[in-house]
């Protein structure tokens, strides 16, 4: 059926385009906070532990709202890990990084979702998506919050 939401199909396709990048950050921000939940060690466990469960937990609902607005939108959402680390700003985790390291790397991947939510947000200004303005918004602020509050516990 024909998409009629009083937005083009141009401008679905931007808007739906940058929500697909920053699902990709967001996903694979998700597992990688989720491994090092797994594997955190040292001084700061338990308090990185359950930071850790919070920040994969939040960011695991938040994929599902980003990918059914990419369906809202009329484009399919990207379902692989091969998609997804292509579409990825955001990198892939490999060694056994130290508590410290898994903090600063994590504060530097909100940092880039925030960045890409942010230009999502102006996409969707500049098309007229106010849904899916409306839905990105907040995962600045968020992402934001979620860096600050590593960076200090980096300090």
């Amino acid at each position: 059926m024909e998409i009629n939401i009083g937005i083009s199909e141009e401008n679905r396709q931007k808007s739906a385009q940058g929500v697909r990048q920053l699902l990709a950050n967001t996903y694979t921000l998700y597992l990688k906070t989720h491994g090092y939940h797994w594997n955190v060690e040292g001084p700061h466990f338990q308090q990185l532990h359950v930071q850790f469960m919070e920040q994969y937990t939040e960011m695991w609902t938040a994929v599902d709202e980003l990918a059914e607005r990419i369906r809202a939108l009329g484009h399919f959402a990207p379902s692989s890990y091969a998609e997804m680390a292509e579409l990825s700003d955001v990198a892939e985790e490999s060694g056994k990084p130290d508590w410290k390291e898994m903090v600063q790397t994590l504060a530097k991947g909100h940092e880039q979702v925030a960045k890409t939510a942010r230009d999502v947000l102006r996409i969707a200004e500049e098309v007229g998506d106010d849904a899916t303005a409306d839905i990105v918004a907040p995962r600045v602020t968020l992402h934001e919050k979620s860096a600050w509050m590593l960076r200090a516990t980096a300090s």
